[in-house]
């Protein structure tokens, strides 16, 4: 496993739109490995492969109920909305008011291709919606509401 770079904001490929994953081989099993590794490292609670220079559509993250692993995501049900403070790691240093559904559900692929389902409510539904925007171009800038100071999260 390895640390990969995160890329800020102003770069172009954040702003790209991520390829559909067609190859499930041990190159994306060490992609992914490097992406939960980063994303701890981070502090994070989610990352997708734009945010480390890969136009693919692979996410990771974890609320702190473990990891998930999420090839080729796509939001399959909403309800509700909620607006809660949100930041990412490729904009260090903002932070701002998103409304998003309370929760979702996921399709998904896991690393060996097999289709699954996944809900998820709260933080989690927040995490799933934000990494599977990154795979379209779409930053949480682009959504914010309101900005608010960097302290004012508590």
């Amino acid at each position: 496993m390895a640390l990969r770079k995160i890329r800020k904001y102003g770069d172009e490929v954040l702003r790209k739109k991520s390829k559909k994953v067609e190859v499930f081989d041990k190159r994306l099993h060490t992609l992914i490995e490097d992406m939960l590794e980063t994303m701890a490292e981070a502090e994070g609670v989610g990352l997708a492969a734009p945010q480390i220079g890969i136009l693919k559509r692979v996410v990771v993250i974890d609320v702190g109920e473990g990891p998930i692993e999420l090839i080729n995501p796509e939001i399959i049900e909403s309800e509700g909305e909620i607006t809660q403070p949100e930041a990412c790691l490729s904009i260090p240093g903002v932070l701002g008011e998103v409304p998003r559904p309370k929760r979702v559900k996921v399709r998904a692929q896991d690393r060996w291709g097999n289709f699954f389902e996944i809900e998820g409510e709260d933080l989690l539904a927040r995490a799933f919606c934000h990494e599977i925007d990154h795979l379209d171009g779409i930053l949480f800038v682009d959504k914010v509401t309101k900005f608010l100071e960097p302290d004012s999260e508590g």
